[in-house]
């Protein structure tokens, strides 16, 4: 199994800088697979963030996330790589990802990581204060 995901992610200048806007991303067809078993996990992940100056480009983040079907993972360790990565790679004033991992076992499991620009507060109409 791979250890490292090999898409990078791209991004490309936000067209909108001096506003906070929310962009909204839902992902349903993330895959990567158990790390004790080898069986593959499936689950829907929403990312949620706030752009500074730049955005995160679509096309790279869907060869990025796929690139994580092959890996082995646990929910909360891989949740925490795609938002950290996101992180670096646009610094964003905000960003949430959310992974709802589909049943297996009987389980299913959620896992939410946020981030949050130093000094950045959310203005109420973006609906983000709820949502720390």
């Amino acid at each position: 199994m791979a250890t490292q995901p090999r898409a990078p992610l791209e991004t490309f200048p936000n067209p909108s800088p001096a506003r906070d806007y929310v962009i909204r991303i839902e992902i349903p067809e993330f895959t990567c697979l158990c790390p004790k078993t080898g069986q593959p996990d499936f689950a829907t992940l929403e990312l949620l963030y706030v752009p500074d100056r730049e955005c995160v480009e679509l096309k790279s983040l869907k060869l990025y996330i796929w690139s994580f079907r092959d890996q082995g993972a646990f929910h909360e360790d891989v949740t925490n790589k795609i938002l950290n990565e996101i992180v670096s790679t646009c610094r964003p004033r905000f960003a949430r990802l959310t992974s709802r991992f589909n049943v297996r076992g009987g389980l299913c499991t959620s896992v939410t990581v946020h981030y949050q620009a130093p000094g950045w507060e959310p203005v109420e109409q973006l609906g983000l204060t709820r949502a720390l």
